[in-house]
């Protein structure tokens, strides 16, 4: 029996805090983000260091099934058999063989089996030798994969994600592996200007003066992308006086899809965190009224403290089940907002854990979002909009749930739109992340006749 615990105010490097934050996302199911932002204060990680564990415990999380895999080809016992500590010990020494360029082989090796003393010596033995046997029979540029006859397995085993998922995708793109090694590279971060405040040539300007790269985004006329991957405290001391918030230009291009005008109502079905209310009342100019509600009570003070912040004021929240019908709001608003819960599979590489969901997870969903879609459908006055969108490229939850509505509900139509330089195909747009350099993403417009 190991003891895992640690004093928060002792030192503790960056490989053992990843190791802790491991433990504690596989052992208790925590969110990878959030314990991240944790243990980074928890454990006073500063600098070089806080980056090492970032990068390790993102890292080892999204190469789970390609690290379980070589674990599995080097070890003398089954993977099976293994304690979890020396699992996680194993992965820990890999990935920094395997995809840490910076660090040496041997620190690498050693690190780990100085951490193993630590939490299990007597498998120290055992760790050493299993990472020294992958430099002398592997290396990093012979890694072992499955056949690619068995050809889902492969795609799993190289690009970490589950078989459900990668069966999921099979059926819902032609070019998969395109779209898996999209989700290998490290997104940009995008911003979205706040427009009641300041365009996008000033932001532009502002950041060129203090040397961050960024570049405007190519189909969203209101969103600048950092090309160094980081938010740097200038960003953070923009996003805080609120002259910009971080969101994708995927979501950017849904709001401008819905095309909400000064002096419209809008209701945002499932709003937490914000970003979507915030952008319909940036395109409104602060005019008109937004109804911003979800399920999570919690969640709603994001909202209004982001909207504080971007110095919006049309914006009210309220809780509210986008599946229950509220007779007060019937047939109330020019655009109604549904974004609703999905799976995620268009935004695996900003969120390793969906890498590994499960069919059965996912298949519950479409049952879910079409009762939302439904139910909100209802808030939408005769000739105004009703933009569905998710943030996955699964089609079950995309055109099929669209489609079921249309059968169902004759006075709405798919309406074609255009945005930047792209058109929809009958009023649905999947954007990807290997073509757009987006989020994966689908966006449906849909018209209430008169």
């Amino acid at each position: 029996m190991t003891n895992n615990k640690t004093n928060a105010h002792s030192a503790v490097s960056a490989r053992y805090a990843a190791y802790l934050s491991l433990y504690g996302c596989e052992r208790d199911g925590r969110y990878s983000n959030l314990e991240i932002d944790s243990a980074i204060k928890k454990y006073k990680l500063e600098g070089a260091e806080k980056g090492l564990y970032t990068t390790l415990v993102y890292g080892a999380i999204e190469r789970m099934n390609t690290l379980d895999y070589i674990i599995g080809q080097l070890s003398s016992k089954p993977l099976d058999a293994l304690d979890i500590e020396v699992k996680l010990l194993l992965k820990l020494g890999l990935y920094q063989l395997i995809w840490l360029d910076r660090v040496p082989d041997s620190a690498a090796v050693n690190e780990s089996v100085e951490l193993a003393k630590k939490i299990c010596p007597r498998s120290s033995n055992f760790i050493n030798a299993v990472l020294r046997g992958f430099l002398r029979t592997m290396g990093k540029d012979n890694l072992p994969y499955p056949d690619k006859r068995d050809w889902k397995k492969y795609l799993s085993v190289r690009y970490s994600c589950s078989e459900d998922v990668i069966s999921l995708l099979c059926e819902s793109v032609d070019d998969i592996e395109s779209l898996l090694a999209a989700f290998e590279r490290q997104p940009e971060p995008t911003l979205r200007v706040n427009t009641l405040k300041i365009d996008r040539g000033e932001l532009l300007n502002i950041l060129e003066n203090e040397n961050i790269p960024a570049e405007p985004t190519k189909y969203s006329p209101f969103g600048v992308k950092l090309k160094n991957h980081t938010i740097s405290s200038k960003i953070s001391e923009l996003i805080a006086s609120g002259y910009v918030y971080i969101q994708d230009e995927a979501s950017q291009l849904a709001i401008a899809v819905a095309a909400p005008k000064p002096g419209m109502r809008v209701i945002d079905s499932c709003a937490c965190p914000g970003g979507k209310s915030f952008s319909a009342a940036l395109l409104m100019e602060n005019c008109g009224k937004v109804m911003s509600f979800d399920l999570h009570k919690n969640k709603l003070s994001l909202i209004e403290s982001g909207a504080k912040r971007l110095g919006i004021d049309i914006i009210s929240t309220a809780e509210k089940n986008g599946s229950i019908y509220d007779e007060a709001i019937d047939s109330s608003a020019d655009v109604v907002l549904c974004d609703v819960p999905c799976s995620g599979l268009g935004v695996i590489a900003k969120k390793p854990e969906i890498r590994y969901k499960s069919r059965a997870d996912i298949d519950r969903l479409p049952e879910i979002q079409y009762s939302i879609l439904a139910n909100s459908a209802r808030y939408v006055k005769p000739s105004g909009r009703l933009l569905y969108s998710t943030c996955t490229l699964n089609r079950t939850e995309n055109g099929a749930v669209v489609e079921r509505f249309i059968a169902s509900n004759p006075d709405f139509k798919l309406t074609e739109f255009s945005v930047g330089e792209l058109k929809s195909e009958s009023g649905m747009l999947t954007l990807r992340p290997d073509i757009h350099e987006t989020d994966g993403f689908f966006i449906c417009l849909l018209t209430k006749k008169a």
